[in-house]
């Protein structure tokens, strides 16, 4: 059975990349355009595993963190975030909302993979 990822990302393009290199590994991908639709969609069905951005209209990645955080639903559900952001201050702000790791963006193929089949297997 295959894995399933939610991705929250605002880029079209990095949603894309994202799903096209999951999906090519046999795991199943659903995407989301912001936190505020992320948040309804995780909350729908349970997910494997959370990849979101942070700088998003209508819900910031750390946003979406923390309102998923407060739904039982959530629970053992890793998290992680893709940013340009690299800021240590805001690493330590998604890791306290809950989010289980991150990625700089551009990220890479190879990298990607390596995280997300540690996470979820």
């Amino acid at each position: 059975m295959s894995k399933e990822i939610l991705i929250i990302d605002d880029s079209p393009s990095v949603r894309r990349m994202v799903a096209m290199t999951l999906q090519q590994e046999g795991f199943e991908v659903t995407q989301a355009e912001d936190g505020a639709q992320g948040l309804e969609t995780a909350k729908s069905k349970r997910f494997d595993m959370v990849i979101t951005d942070q700088n998003m209209p209508n819900m910031t990645g750390i946003e979406f963190i923390q309102a998923y955080r407060n739904d039982p639903s959530s629970s053992g559900v890793p998290i992680i975030f893709l940013s340009t952001e690299s800021e240590g201050n805001l690493k330590d702000q998604a890791r306290s909302a809950g989010a289980l790791g991150w990625i700089m963006k551009p990220f890479e193929q190879a990298k990607l993979l390596a995280v997300v089949n540690k996470v979820v297997g």
